[in-house]
C-alpha cells in the first residue's frame, strides 16, 4: 500500500479557506467528533439562536452530541426535522421547511444548521437562501459524499419529477464543519457513494489523488481514519479551489459535473431513491468517459479500462440494478430520454457534457441527449477500451 502523503503540516483540525471575497467562508475538516463545533462556530459568529435541522435516522447519532456542543458555546438551539432520504428531496419537503422555520419566528440573523448528508444540506440550504430572502447558515455534514462534495460550493435546491436539481440556488454557507469521526455510523454502501465523488474530484483535476486512491484502495474501503481525513481535506481543497475561480459555473466549475449528466438521468429515470447518488455518479462517469473514448476527445489510451478497474477496487457499480430496470421494462428507455434533455446543461437540444481528456484532467465538450442515451442502455455489458 502507498503510504499516506507525508504532510509535516497536517494537524488534528485543519482549515480550508473558500476564497470568495466577502462570500467567503472557512471548511473545518475534524480528525475527531462533534465536540467543538459549537467553540467553532462561536469564533465565526456572535452566539445565540440557532435552528439546528436534521432527519430522524443522523439524529439517532448526532443530535445530541451537536446540541451539547452549540449549548455549551452560548447557543440557543431550536430542533427542527425534515425527513431522510433522496425520495424527500422535493418541493413538499422544502414548503414544510420553510413553514417550520417561520413558525420558530426565525429573523435575518438567526443560523439555520443543517446535520445531515447531502440531500438534508441541499434542502435547507435552499430553505435558508428562501426564507425571508436569505438567512445564515452552516453545513455540518455527516456522510463522506456530504464531506466531500455536496457540503462545499453552495449549490442547493431539490428534485422534481422531470429531473435532479432543477430547482434551487447558489448560496455560500458561513461555515463547513466536517468531522469524520461521525462517519462511523455511516453504512457501507453511503461509505461507497463519497468514494465515487472523490474519484471524480481525482479524475478532473489531480492525477496524484486518483494514484493514491488506486493504492489506498483497501484502506479506503476499511475507513482507515487516517485515510478517510486525508482524503476529505484533499477534496476539500481542490474543491474550493475551483469554486473560489467560478462560483456560479460560468467555466471552470462546470468540471464538477462530471457523471453528473448521465448519473442524474439515472436516477431520474430509475426512480429517485432508486440508485444512489454516488452510485449514479460512478456509473455517469464510465458513460461519460466511453463517449470521450469513442469521441476521440479522451486521449490517454486504456482511460475506460483504467477507470472501470479502479471502480471496482473501490466496489463502486459498473452496471445497473437488475431490479429497477426489471420493474421498468421497456418504458426505461423512454423515461431515460426524457431525464437527458430536461438537464439544467442542455441548451437548444445540445449537452454541455465534462469529459476526462486524460487522467486528472477534463474538458468541455457538446454531444446530443442521442448520444448519451444510445451510451447509457447498459442492460448489456460495456465493451472495454
Amino acid at each position: 500500500m502507498q503510504p499516506l502523503p507525508a504532510d509535516p503540516n497536517m494537524t488534528r483540525h485543519e482549515v480550508i479557506q473558500v476564497e470568495l471575497g466577502e462570500r467567503g467562508y472557512p471548511i473545518h475538516v475534524v480528525a475527531g467528533g462533534l465536540d467543538e463545533l459549537g467553540s467553532t462556530l462561536a469564533r465565526q459568529v456572535d452566539p445565540g439562536r440557532v435552528v439546528l435541522v436534521t432527519n430522524p435516522v443522523v439524529a439517532e447519532f448526532h443530535q445530541k452530541p451537536a446540541v451539547d456542543a452549540l449549548e455549551r458555546a452560548g447557543f440557543e438551539v431550536v430542533i427542527l426535522h425534515i425527513p431522510d432520504g433522496e425520495s424527500h428531496k422535493h418541493l413538499q419537503t422544502w414548503a414544510a421547511l420553510v413553514e417550520q422555520l417561520l413558525n420558530a419566528r426565525i429573523d435575518r440573523r438567526t443560523l439555520v444548521l443543517a446535520l445531515g448528508g447531502g440531500v438534508t444540506g441541499d434542502v435547507v440550504g435552499f430553505a435558508a437562501a428562501s426564507v425571508l430572502r436569505g438567512v445564515p447558515f452552516v453545513q455540518v455534514p455527516t456522510t463522506l459524499l456530504a464531506m466531500v462534495d455536496a457540503s462545499v460550493g453552495g449549490k442547493t435546491g431539490f428534485n422534481t419529477t422531470h429531473g435532479k436539481n432543477l430547482v434551487g440556488a447558489f448560496y455560500q454557507p458561513r461555515l463547513v464543519y466536517a468531522a469524520t469521526d461521525v462517519l462511523d455510523t455511516l453504512p457501507q454502501a453511503e461509505w461507497r457513494c463519497g468514494l465515487g465523488e472523490a474519484l471524480k474530484h481525482g479524475v478532473i483535476r489531480d492525477i496524484e489523488l486518483v494514484d493514491w486512491m488506486d493504492a489506498n484502495a483497501q484502506a479506503l474501503r476499511s475507513r482507515d481514519p487516517s485515510a478517510s481525513s486525508w482524503l476529505v481535506r484533499r477534496c476539500c481543497e481542490i474543491k474550493s479551489e475551483v469554486v473560489a475561480a467560478d462560483e456560479r459555473e460560468a467555466g471552470l466549475r462546470a468540471i464538477l459535473n462530471f457523471g453528473h449528466t448521465a448519473g442524474h438521468a439515472l436516477e431520474t429515470a430509475l426512480g429517485h431513491g432508486s440508485l444512489r447518488h454516488g452510485e449514479a455518479v460512478a456509473l455517469g462517469m464510465l458513460a461519460e468517459t466511453r463517449l470521450a473514448v469513442e469521441r476521440g476527445w479522451c486521449r490517454e489510451p486504456g482511460m475506460f479500462s483504467r477507470l472501470e478497474q479502479l471502480s471496482e477496487r473501490l466496489e463502486l457499480p459498473t452496471t445497473l440494478p437488475a431490479g429497477p430496470l426489471t420493474k421498468l421494462g421497456s418504458s426505461f428507455r423512454d423515461k431515460l430520454d426524457h431525464a437527458v434533455r430536461m438537464d439544467k446543461k442542455t441548451v437548444r437540444g445540445r449537452l454541455n457534457l465534462v469529459v476526462p481528456i486524460g487522467m486528472g484532467s477534463a474538458e468541455l465538450h457538446t454531444a446530443t441527449a442521442d448520444d448519451l442515451v444510445a451510451l447509457m442502455d447498459l442492460t448489456e455489458s460495456w465493451e472495454k477500451s
